[in-house]
């Protein structure tokens, strides 16, 4: 049975078990958000060193980064250096998003590597193979595309992005509104040519009892994607995105149904001012399913920093009850990222996860945060440096900057204020910034 069956029969499984002990939660808790489907619990049947780590309603906001081979880097070694940079800086999951050089061997590298929840987008693959074959895109069969799904899930991938809404009433909106950048999103954009090319209904949404079967089977995840995600802020919360959401609703109660766990992805570039609005609509309209966003980036200005453009959103989005955010790293918009380029887009996103996780009641989130300002002012360095999000920087950086007999930072010294008010209020001072 899937954990989503599991939980509906009062069952709860070892991986819920230790999903909740990372939460500080009571197992129940977590077997109840399960069975509801506010909370999902992505662990393949296949993907035997996976850590359970659950995403949803009442748990501390997940990260996941982004890698994967491409024609221009096809080399699996530099992928998996990647998976390891994403897991030391802290990210919850990866995706694998190759589109180059041997696809089934990346996938199996990063899943038998990888100690957290692995996903992929299957239609790439498909894609790919298509093009291999001397095929057009447009030229490949719904059984190519489900043959790519069955091999991935078998393979034991946790969660897997399915373009299910983009569907030819979906794609009319966007033809009769018109955007300034149109579809920006390549699972979109391979399935929108697909279905204008060969003027029929997009298969992974008519043969949506298909997909759930393969789901089930395995007892993985469904990650709805956005493929009219905006691009842009100017075609943010516009009408094909927001009618794509619509039937994605419909698409996570039938999955439900089915036994299988479902999330809905979100966009993309957005102003500040929408994100709120669009979490609570994704909540309303998909039955309060986790929500998985990318960013949100907040501005198209910011090429070389959009690792900050989209943790300002993110932080907005995971407030707002966003429940998954989906790293972005200085590269995007640029090019392929470097293993620093993953590192510091987990990083920033953490952060922004984190700042959210504070104030959506997270207890240990805040218990973190009072730690570090007590160590802060009894200037206990070493345990500033072990409580601090970014250990590693924060010791480089703290090393670079002071002396080693340093007790105090170069930034005040002997001005230092926390050693001037505990003379004057009456605390112990331990140690010298002479």
């Amino acid at each position: 049975m899937t954990q989503l069956e599991n939980a509906k029969k009062g069952i709860i499984t070892k991986e819920m078990k230790e999903a909740a002990l990372r939460e500080g939660l009571e197992p129940e808790t977590l077997r109840a958000g399960i069975e509801s489907g506010e909370i999902v619990l992505p662990c393949n049947i296949n993907h035997r060193n996976c850590t359970p780590i659950a995403v949803g309603k009442g748990l501390s906001t997940k990260v996941n980064a982004n890698i994967g081979t491409s024609d221009a880097y096809p080399e699996i070694e530099k992928e998996l250096e990647k998976l390891k940079a994403a897991i030391e800086a802290g990210a919850h999951s990866v995706m694998d998003l190759s589109t180059g050089g041997d696809i089934d061997a990346s996938r199996k590298s990063i899943i038998n590597a990888s100690p957290v929840m692995v996903g992929t987008v299957p239609l790439y693959q498909a894609m790919v193979e298509a093009v291999q074959q001397g095929k057009k895109i447009v030229e490949m069969t719904e059984d190519d595309i489900f043959h790519a799904i069955e091999k991935h899930c078998k393979d034991g991938v946790d969660f897997i992005t399915v373009h299910c809404g983009v569907t030819r009433d979906v794609i009319e909106e966007l033809k009769a509104r018109g955007r300034v950048m149109d579809i920006v999103s390549r699972g979109g954009s391979f399935m929108t040519a697909w279905i204008l090319h060969n003027e029929k209904e997009n298969p992974l949404y008519e043969q949506y009892d298909r997909l759930l079967e393969i789901a089930k089977k395995y007892d993985v995840t469904l990650s709805l994607g956005d493929g009219l995600r905006p691009g842009c802020l100017e075609d943010a919360s516009d009408a094909p995105q927001i009618k794509e959401l619509i039937v994605l609703g419909g698409l996570v109660k039938r999955a439900r149904e089915a036994g299988v766990q479902v999330m809905v992805e979100g966009p993309g570039h957005m102003p500040l001012d929408q994100i709120q609005a669009n979490v609570k609509l994704e909540k309303n309209l998909c039955y309060n399913a986790p929500f998985y966003v990318l960013g949100p980036i907040v501005t198209d200005v910011a090429p070389g920093y959009d690792h900050i453009t989209s943790a300002i959103g993110g932080a907005i989005a995971a407030w707002s009850g966003a429940d998954f955010l989906c790293y972005v790293t200085p590269a995007e918009h640029l090019g392929l990222p470097t293993a620093e380029d993953v590192r510091e887009g987990v990083i920033a996103s953490r952060i922004a996860a984190h700042a959210a996780d504070i104030v959506k009641g997270v207890k240990t989130a805040r218990e973190w945060d009072l730690e570090m300002a007590k160590a802060r002012k009894s200037l206990d360095w070493e345990k500033q440096i072990k409580l601090a999000l970014d250990p590693v920087k924060a010791s480089r950086l703290r090393k670079e900057k002071n002396t080693e007999d340093q007790e105090c930072c170069t930034m005040c010294g002997k001005f230092c204020a926390y050693k001037i008010i505990s003379q004057y209020l009456g605390v112990a001072y331990k140690g010298s910034c002479n």
